[in-house]
């Protein structure tokens, strides 16, 4: 299997991570127009309370930094160390859908359980894919 086919997994985290922050910045252009805060308070962010439906497309946006660049790490370490295989492959977009069920979730009703569900699910197939190219680079050095 091709290394740069892993861009494609890739591509996918970074327009769910591109759509989350429109979905940001609409909901704080949103807040301001309502009146629920000023422009004045995204200087700092003191002083005012943003409205749940704005800070939720924060938290997101934010937890789009956090775990995910392990799977961006994961991606290029498969690349650089020739372990791209159709499992890595698989994984990685597995990975790409549950987050886009967590992001689902998350943006959408936040049930709590299906949201840490779809998260756990992310960490899973991210720990898989670490162990999967720690084996192969194992197994390749060992021959």
């Amino acid at each position: 299997m091709k290394e740069a086919s892993l861009v494609y997994p890739m591509l996918g985290m970074v327009i769910l991570t591109a759509a989350t922050l429109a979905i940001l910045f609409r909901s704080r252009v949103r807040a301001v127009r309502e009146g629920l805060l000023t422009a004045r308070y995204y200087k700092l962010y003191r002083g005012e309370i943003e409205p749940d439906y704005a800070v939720k497309p924060a938290r997101h946006f934010i937890n789009l930094f956090e775990a995910p660049t392990l799977y961006y790490a994961a991606c290029l370490t498969a690349m650089v160390t020739h372990q791209v295989t159709m499992p890595i492959y698989v994984l990685a977009w597995l990975y790409v859908l549950a987050r886009l069920m967590h992001a689902y979730v998350h943006l959408g009703t936040n049930k709590l359980r299906r949201r840490m569900s779809a998260y756990f699910l992310s960490w899973l197939v991210l720990l898989a894919m670490w162990i999967s190219i720690g084996a192969g680079v194992s197994f390749a050095s060992s021959s």
